[in-house]
Order: structure tokens, then sequence, then C-alpha cells
């Protein structure tokens, strides 16, 4: 084997893992720039001017995703529409659809946990939750696109092309799941439950071709569980108004410190979800 084969397929495209390996160089440098240039520029500019303190490292992230996803285009190949990003793929009722859905399949199964008594609300000093739950999507929407972005954009799309959709699947929910060691709380549960939840969100992304159907899901399920059911988000508490609600159950069934996501109700929410994608799927391949 010539030495130029171990770097390119026959049609003279580079092979999966270089292609991978120039993603991740442009993530690695991308972050470095923008959040050791851009950061301080920008939140130095915005305390100055507005005198806010703003969050922006998810905003800045997202940014550094965005641009390395447009290097490794122009160094390894591909296109936005290889990797779900496309104007059909940001249909407004598609993308309704799956925030509803996924809000939907973590407040069901958490509101009957409330009328067990094994989640329990809590009165918080009081505010207006609409207002924080605006301010919420603020800081998840960009959250949750850049890890979008980053597990199933371009290396998904990669990963597709070169081990199939089940290598995808697998490999990109692992390394989902693998990101949230750091997470406050994170124990085998919890991560075992965020790769379930990256088969979901990566079952999205295959059943509707659509990146950002998969981020209105990821953004939904989150948004659900801060501004709705004022609990944590993967470890992560947020200081909201009016109550929050608190693990007054078996862990097995509350998530414990992790929020609700950890839980059964979220693993049974999930499998609905999951079974109504599939159910679709089906129905619109018959249909073809």
């Amino acid at each position: 084997m010539r030495a130029r084969d171990l770097a390119y397929d026959a049609d003279g495209g580079l092979r999966a893992p270089w292609r991978l390996l120039v993603f991740l160089v442009a993530v690695v440098v991308a972050l470095v720039v923008v959040h050791n240039v851009a950061y301080p520029l920008v939140a130095g500019t915005a305390w100055f001017v507005a005198r806010l303190r703003l969050e922006l490292a998810s905003w800045l992230t997202l940014g550094a995703l965005l641009l390395a996803h447009l290097a490794a285009f122009r160094i390894a190949g591909g296109s936005w529409t290889e990797t779900g990003v496309s104007a059909p793929a940001a249909r407004p009722a598609l993308l309704g659809e799956w925030f509803g859905l996924a809000a939907l399949a973590i407040v069901l199964p958490s509101g009957a946990l409330v009328l067990a008594g094994w989640l329990r609300p809590l009165d918080a000093p009081a505010g207006s939750s609409l207002l924080a739950a605006l301010r919420l999507l603020v800081v998840l929407a960009p959250a949750a696109l850049w890890e979008e972005l980053l597990f199933r954009g371009y290396p998904f799309a990669v990963l597709r092309r070169g081990w199939g959709e089940g290598g995808a699947l697998v490999a990109t929910s692992l390394a989902f799941g693998l990101l949230h060691l750091q997470n406050s709380g994170a124990n085998l549960q919890a991560v075992g439950q965020v790769v379930f939840a990256g088969v979901w969100l990566g079952g999205v992304r295959l059943a509707t071709g659509s990146l950002l159907a998969a981020w209105a899901a990821h953004l939904g399920w989150n948004w659900a569980m801060a501004a709705v059911l004022h609990a944590p988000v993967s470890g992560l508490g947020f200081a909201l108004p009016d109550y929050q609600l608190v693990d007054a159950g078996p862990d097995w069934a509350t998530g414990g410190a992790w929020g609700p996501e950890a839980g059964l109700g979220a693993t049974l929410g999930m499998t609905a979800a999951l079974t109504y994608l599939i159910a679709r799927h089906r129905r619109g391949e018959r249909g073809a």
C-alpha cells in the first residue's frame, strides 16, 4: 500500500480518521483564539458600554464550532448540507415539533414524579419566571447548538460515511456521554442516560436529515428542565425565582443531584420519543 493510500480513499478524498483529526485541530485552534482573544475583548467592551455582566462563553464556543466547521470543509471536504444544516433542515414546523416533543418527554414523567411526591417544589425568592425562562433561552440555545455541532455535526457526517449510520450513532453517543463526566454529580447512571440521549438525538438527526431538528430537541429538553421544572440540567443548577424542584425520592427514579434527566422518568420519556420517531420514519418509508 502506498503512503498516499493511507491518507486518501479511491475517490481522492481524505479518509475518515484524517478528516476527524483536521476537524478536532480546527476546534482546538478556534476555541483557543475565541476564548483568549475574543472573550476578553467582547466581555470588556460589553461591561464598559452596557455596565452589564454577560454570559458569553456559550455564544463564543458556538462561534468557535462554526469556524471549525468552515475550516474542515475547506481543508478536508464536506458541506453544511451533508452536516444537516440547510433551508429544508431549518423548517420552523420541524424545529417546533421536536422542541415541543422533547419538552413533553421530560415534563410529563417529571410531573408524574411530582404527583408521587418523589420530586417536590419548594418556594424560592419571588421574581418573574417568564423573564427567567426567556433569559435561559439566551444561554441554553447556543450551548445546545455547539454540542450538536461537536457531536452530530461534521464528525457524525464523516463517521456515517465511513462506518455507517450505526457506527456513527454509537461513537458519537459514547463521546457525548464522556463529555459530561466533568459535570457536577456525574456517575454511571447519569452518564449512561446522557449516552442514551445521544442515541435519541442521533436518531432525530438521521430520521429527519436535520442537525437543526436535533438541536431543537436538545434545546427543548434542557429548557423544559430549567425553565418549566426549575430543576438542574446535567448537574448544573440555575438560580430561578418562585419555586425550585428538589429531589425527594430514590435517585434511580428522580436522577438525584444530576436532575430529572438521570432518572427512570427521563428514560421512559426518551423511549416514547424514540418509538414515535421510529414509527413515523417507517410510515414515511411505506408511503415513499
